[in-house]
């Protein structure tokens, strides 16, 4: 019999759009051409299909008779026909975004063509923030992804889909429950106190939700700002880099057309943690010679805990949308649902979304447009872990002697220790906690060209978003516990977050004499945002069927913590403006500067202008270039700007007072104040001051290209806390103190290595990017806070503790002066790095002791991904995987609380290789050797693993049958068909080698540890026990009608 257990102990103009905006205008030209009246008598006809790498048909194709203006487009589906005059001119094919091509007639009348994408039109417009601007004229650091490409990697959010494929921003997994998102860093970490996150602007608006709210179905483009050049006009907000999120839109003239998306699959979990058997456990204690009665300890009972709790996780994704559009407007509506069943029982998250755009055109002069995003989800199962089942002892028998499920396990020849199991499954309506989100994102906008100057507009845009999550858990009685009249307990908590933005923005864009490009932007915005939170607690709920919804009827006591209640307001006011100018796509400079205003900060000090300025030159446009044909672009670009952070809490320059009841008697209780933190009128912003310097490159008719970039940024007054006498009776003060410093080098490169090759085409991809950042100087001077593990001159997220090097063995010199102790205790144990001094005749100075921790980095030396695809007339084959060389990642398996952590002996333990005397070349320390109470001695470094990898995230094997007949007669579009392996293996990586486990199994802080953490392991991702890593097997599809 089995079961599954555990214990419990805003809106710039897209790329694309644009594109496809100049696509409809070739389109309106040719056919213009094609309906005026031909004179011409006779002649030859000429008809075909003009398609794409993939075999699809391209509509829209202009099919010129070169030197005449005789043309014809291609239709829907990419056939066309063209009457001239003999068969011995030349047909000139184009298309924007793929390379032209001439055909020479030769009296044929059918000639089919493929053309070749062009990848430098095809990315010629990016999303810049406030406007969009040709690639070849940026100037500052962005990196930018197509939606397309963003959904080779079939995910439950963008984050997940982008990890690994932009240089200088950093995805980590911060856990790995379904549906979780990720910890995001530009460029790596600036301050140690305020928040490191990314501002997101989804459609032209700083968004309000998660990122792992929005759908990757509903994305045309991802583009990140980098730099404080490219990053200015978002002021504070941006200090930390800006994620532009641009969603799909309906394009003008277009007929309707309704698209379905979908895929389903299951996932494994990608290793179970490695654990020792019954066997191996008993062989164990009996090592350690503690807690061992020298009793026959079951060795016949081998219960594999984590077989009994895993279950095959199931995903399923389906999307319905529908675009087109008028003579003046345009709409686009898409509606979503994603759904993940973890391995774990109960983990779940659920996700709708809803979302719907509206542009129309009214007059000559006047556009308004409106767009909506909408979702719900719900995340479930975030009680149940992992830790408890690894805890669990392999000698313990789950069963009764019927062989139904015990509801106590106890360890054998131990009637005082007592694990509580119950069936997860079983206990849907019993033990639950659940997450409820709404959010609601909405932007609506009216501009106005100016009447009588070419080019000026007025643009208002108005942002409203609302977010509401809601969380409840429940307890029932006796769950968990050994005892079965145990109270139940029931939680609720609600939290709301409203945000309103109001932008003003004037915009001038010409071209003067086709030269000079010339974009002037003026902005006033103003935004408010609240957020207030409460929770409710309570015991002895009467029933299972109340779980948390009605606290009021609970027999026990009802809680409201002071802690759990929060309102805030805050607001931010701001001026911008921006002057973008190329000369003939050779000589750019952007130049912005903006001032904020925040509520956040003391009078005199609330306001702060950022300049930013960046210039480039493309020589390839140079005369002296002309002949080297090789050369298509090779642009050196050079920015500096300014940015701050304002992310400290509302209020933070007022002070705070906290309650607490105090006892004056029996039953008599009074709540007083008290001062907790001291008011500080001069708290103020975080400053950074960034230099950027990047070559943009395209070689080989396009075919090569790809950007190297160095950039140092360094950030003053960061928030730290300052120490007060004893006597204020507050420890301490947040001030401007603090000093960070980051340096790195980011390279990207994408080349097509063949171009429809007999029907072959091979696209491949790479980027690596290296950060090093450092501690520059801290509150009052200091170098070293041991406390938080900081330490100026060294990266701020660094491991200070001692370096293991080896086991202890009998030989050893010096042993006795180094790590005292009989040669039962140490020889086997931990033996870690000595940094004293020695004596005239070679012997240490003392013994090993706290002046020996060491400080280690953890930060990887360079890290990257890299994506290839390779396509067949209908097949298509692709890939995504990652890399990273160094750093460190710690692993609360192996280390403390981890190995050798017994527990009193009745605690199941990981399989390692330990020392015993017939193995003295183990890596893993004697089981009787030296300890800390249940830890052997230095057990923390046990956990600290070299974090290089490298490994495949996704492939996967598609078919399209865009050419198939009967499809087109049923009225199909589009149809593709695929298979994705998601996280199918690692192909190097020493934390693999070790434990099987997947490298990449994250999480931040407490939300897997083993153990609460310190403050400073908190900052550190960690390899935990929350959920483990999954593979995945889905098959999907893709319509278009």
């Amino acid at each position: 019999m089995k079961g599954n257990l555990t214990q419990n102990p805003r809106s710039p103009i897209s790329r694309y759009r644009k594109l496809e905006i100049l696509k409809l205008a070739f389109l309106l030209v040719v056919t213009l051409f094609a309906s005026l009246p031909t004179y011409a008598q006779g002649g030859l006809t000429v008809k075909g299909r003009v398609t794409d790498n993939a075999g699809g048909g391209l509509p829209g194709v202009t099919v010129l008779l070169k030197g005449t203006t005789t043309a014809a487009p291609t239709d829907v589906e990419g056939n066309y026909s063209l009457t001239v005059p003999n068969g011995n001119g030349t047909l000139v094919y184009s298309f924007i975004g793929y390379l032209a091509q001439e055909v020479a007639i030769n009296n044929r009348t059918t000639i089919n063509v493929t053309l070749a994408t062009d990848q430098q039109t095809i990315d010629e417009v990016v999303v810049v923030g406030y406007g969009t601007q040709s690639a070849e004229a940026v100037t500052g650091s962005v990196a930018s992804i197509k939606g397309d490409a963003l959904r080779e990697v079939p995910a439950a959010n963008i984050s997940q889909a982008l990890q690994g494929r932009l240089p200088g921003v950093e995805f980590s997994q911060s856990s790995s429950q379904p549906g979780a998102s990720m910890q995001i860093r530009v460029r790596g970490a600036r301050s140690l106190n305020a928040s490191n996150d990314p501002l997101v602007v989804l459609d032209g608006i700083p968004f309000a939700g998660s990122i792992g709210d929005i759908n990757p179905n509903d994305i045309t483009s991802v583009d990140i700002l980098k730099d404080a050049s490219a990053t200015a006009i978002y002021g504070s907000r941006g200090a930390n880099g800006v994620i532009l999120v641009t969603t799909n839109r309906g394009r003008q003239g277009q007929e309707a057309k309704l698209s379905y998306n979908s895929f389903v699959g299951v996932k494994d979990v990608f290793a179970k943690y490695p654990m020792m058997s019954g066997p191996e456990f008993v062989a164990l204690r009996k090592a350690a010679r503690t807690y061992n009665n020298s009793v026959d300890e079951a060795d016949d009972v081998n219960t594999d805990w984590q077989d009994l709790l895993y279950k095959k996780g199931m995903v399923n994704s389906h999307d319905l949308g529908v675009s087109g559009g008028t003579e003046k407007g345009s709409y686009n509506f898409n509606a979503g649902y994603y759904n993940e069943k973890g391995v774990i029982p109960t983990q779940q998250y659920t996700r709708y979304s809803v979302r719907g755009s509206l542009d129309q055109g009214v007059g000559k002069y006047l556009r308004l447009g409106f767009t909506t995003y909408n979702n719900y989800n719900v995340t479930a199962g975030n009680n149940v872990g992992l830790y408890g089942i690894l805890s669990m002892s392999p000698i313990a028998n789950p069963y009764n002697a019927d062989g139904t499920w015990k509801r106590t396990v106890k360890m054998p020849l131990d009637e005082q220790w007592v694990y509580s199991r119950d069936i997860v499954e079983d206990l849907s309506d019993r033990w639950l906690s659940e997450t409820r989100a709404f959010g609601t994102y909405n932007t609506i906008y009216g501009e106005i060209q100016i009447p009588g100057v070419e080019g000026l507009k007025y643009r208002a845009n108005l942002g409203v978003n609302y977010r509401q999550s809601n969380g409840g858990a429940y307890t029932a009685q006796g769950i968990g516990s050994a005892t079965a009249t145990t109270p139940s307990t029931a939680s609720v908590s609600n939290s709301h977050t409203t945000d309103w933005t109001i932008e003003n923005l004037v915009t001038y864009d010409r071209t003067i004499a086709e030269k000079h490009m010339i974009n002037v932007v003026g902005l006033y915005s103003a935004s408010d945002s609240k957020f207030n939170r409460s929770r409710v607690a309570a015991r002895d709920i009467p029933s299972d069927a109340f779980q948390f919804y009605n606290l009021g009827l609970a027999a026990g006591e009802i809680t409201v913590a002071p802690g759990d209640q929060q309102y805030s307001k805050s607001g931010l006011m701001s001026w911008m403006g921006r002057v973008m100018y190329s000369y003939d796509d050779r000589y750019m400079v952007t130049a912005t500067v903006r001032s904020d205003g925040s509520s956040r900060l003391a009078p005199g000090r609330k306001w702060h202008t950022y300049p930013a300025v960046s210039v480039g030159w493309n020589i390839a446009r140079e005369s002296f270039m002309e002949n080297v044909k090789l050369v298509n672009m090779l642009k050196l670009r050079a920015g500096y700007g300014k940015t701050s952070n304002q992310s400290i809490e509302p209020y933070a320059t007022l002070g705070r007072l906290s309650s607490r009841p105090y006892n004056f008697g029996p039953d008599t209780y009074q709540t007083g104040l008290y001062v907790t933190e001291v008011p500080n009128a001069n708290l103020g912003w975080e400053f950074s001051e960034t230099f950027n310097y990047g070559v943009d490159f395209a070689l080989l008719n396009n075919r090569l290209s790809g950007t190297v970039e160095y950039y140092a940024t360094r950030t003053n007054d960061i928030l730290l806390r300052v120490g007060l006498p004893a006597s204020t009776g507050v420890g301490s003060y947040v001030a401007n103190v603090g000093e960070t410093q980051n340096k790195g080098v980011e390279l990207s490169l994408n080349g097509v290595i063949l171009d429809n090759l007999n029907g072959w085409t091979w696209e491949a991809g790479v980027n690596l990017y290296a950060n090093r950042n450092e501690l520059v100087a801290l509150a009052g001077g200091q170098q070293r806070d041991e406390g938080n593990w900081w330490f100026v001159g060294h990266p701020i997220n660094v491991i200070y503790d001692y370096e293991k090097v080896g086991l202890w063995q009998a030989e050893d010199p010096y042993r006795s002066i180094l790590e005292p102790g009989t040669d039962e205790q140490i020889v086997g144990s931990i033996k870690v790095k000595y940094t004293g001094g020695y004596n005239p005749d070679g012997t240490p100075v003392r013994r090993i002791g706290p002046d020996d921790r060491q400080i280690m980095n953890v930060n990887p030396d360079f890290q990257g991904g890299f994506n290839t695809r390779v396509s067949y007339k209908g097949f298509d084959l692709s890939a995504v995987g990652a890399f990273q060389s160094g750093g460190l990642l710690n692993s609360t398996l192996y280390g403390s609380s981890g190995y050798l952590n017994m527990m009193s002996g009745r605690r199941g333990n990981v399989k390692v290789d330990y020392w015993t005397p017939e193995n003295t070349d183990a890596k893993y320390p004697n089981p009787a050797g030296k300890r800390s109470g249940d830890n052997p001695n230095y057990g923390s470094t046990l956990g600290y693993f070299d974090a290089s990898y490298l490994k495949i995230r996704t492939i996967s094997l598609g078919y399209n049958f865009d050419n198939n007949t009967w499809l087109k007669t049923a009225g199909f579009g589009r149809l593709r068909v695929y298979a994705t392996a998601q996280n199918p293996f690692v192909f190097f990586s020493p934390y693999n080698k070790e434990s099987g486990m997947d490298p990449e199994t994250n999480s931040f802080g407490n939300e897997n540890a083993a153990v609460p953490l310190s403050d400073n392991l908190r900052r550190l991702l960690t390899l935990g026990t929350n959920a483990p890593a999954t593979r995945g097997y889905l098959i999907g599809l893709n319509v278009t009608f």
